[in-house]
């Protein structure tokens, strides 16, 4: 009979990985190298954008930790500026890498705290450690898109700068004008009015100021002329492309209250390509989860978020007030009704954001699951 064998130590070979933080910024890049905990980190600059450079410091850095050059490397950066274009990069080359919200990294509360790129990048390495070792919540990590997917939304948010800046002219002229006690509508035939506009004392426009706004107006026509040929665009897209990402538009266009606006940008900024896996996560990723604040006797409710796409939030709250107006007869609008609507402006003001919130996940189960908000009504054919 052979005795019992105890094992007290887990002899099973552990995978060994290169773990690897970059701090970017503009013109150069810091980089932190390590194998785990307790280990002194290499720190190395390279140049912003020098790939010839970072592929030779990964190398460098499994040499000096004495890994075989197949060793996995596992790396993080914080998303910003830079985009994923560096997240498609490492990927091609074989390394694991996150790209994390950098306002989900935790910090010194401090008043004051020492924050340089040296300590940032070592603060990254413990936070990538931690994170591959189970900590699953140390940090919320981006899910990028694919080059398709980043590049459909380019139409709806050009149109949203644009359409910024032509209030910003409208507001910049109407200001100009009104400094001389002057109010005049920006309309077609503006600049033939603005001939004839006279002062309070029966004298035209001052020279420059009048040059001033036809050089205005000038740009405000292009800027209008732009935003209707990408409507057309838009609008001859969804008429005859194909393909799920179109079709998803269309079929949330079917639906009563939603718009063109709204249901492009829902789709190609939200829905087509995020892998949502419950409806806490849509929550998140809007921001309009309820930030609650309990510590001992203390208990109050410091509103929203507003940690997630901004877009995305503000286009919820006007299509929850749509909704009210055009599905009427819905769950969703009699449960606001019912427990909202007889409050003040404040509560019903509270109450629309939960409304949104609640619309979204509705929306999500429809497009996904193919399974209608109850109560809502179609658009006829």
């Amino acid at each position: 009979m052979n005795p019992e064998i105890t094992r007290t130590i887990n002899d099973t070979p552990q995978p060994q990985y290169l773990y690897m933080a970059i701090e970017l910024s503009n013109d150069k890049w810091k980089l932190g190298f390590t194998v785990g905990f307790g280990q002194a980190p290499r720190l190395r600059d390279v140049y912003a954008r020098d790939l010839v450079a970072l592929t030779k410091e990964i190398a460098m850095a499994k040499g000096r930790f004495d890994l075989s050059a197949n060793t996995q490397v596992r790396s993080c950066y914080e998303a910003g500026r830079d985009g994923f274009w560096l997240h498609r990069f490492l990927q091609a080359q074989g390394v694991t890498n996150l790209v994390v919200d950098s306002s989900s990294i935790e910090v010194n509360r401090r008043k004051r705290r020492a924050k340089t790129d040296r300590l940032d990048v070592g603060k990254l390495l413990t936070m990538l450690l931690r994170y591959c070792q189970g900590e699953g919540r140390v940090w919320s990590v981006v899910h990028p898109p694919s080059p398709d997917n980043e590049d459909q939304r380019q139409l709806h948010r050009e149109l949203m700068a644009l359409k910024a800046e032509r209030t910003h002219l409208v507001n910049q002229m109407k200001g100009l004008l009104a400094c001389q006690g002057v109010a005049l509508p920006i309309q077609r035939d503006f600049l033939s009015h603005l001939e004839r506009v006279r002062l309070w004392d029966g004298s035209p426009l001052p020279v420059a100021l009048h040059a001033r706004l036809k050089r205005d107006h000038g740009r405000y026509e292009l800027v209008k002329k732009q935003i209707h040929q990408l409507e057309g665009e838009r609008a001859e897209t969804i008429r005859t492309a194909k393909g799920p990402v179109l079709d998803q538009v269309r079929q949330l266009l079917q639906l009563k209250g939603i718009g063109v606006e709204s249901a492009w940008m829902y789709v190609m900024e939200f829905f087509s390509w995020r892998d949502f896996r419950n409806r806490r996560e849509i929550g998140s990723l809007a921001g309009l989860t309820p930030t609650p604040f309990k510590s001992g006797e203390s208990h109050r409710e410091q509103g929203i978020s507003k940690a997630g796409n901004h877009c995305i939030r503000a286009m919820a709250i006007e299509i929850a007030w749509a909704w009210l107006r055009y599905q009427p007869e819905s769950k969703l609008s009699l449960w606001y009704q019912e427990r909202f609507g007889r409050g003040n402006s404040r509560a019903r003001r509270i109450g629309i954001v939960a409304l949104a919130r609640r619309l979204l996940v509705d929306l999500w189960k429809y497009l996904d699951r193919g399974i209608l908000p109850e109560g809502a009504r179609l658009k006829s054919a």
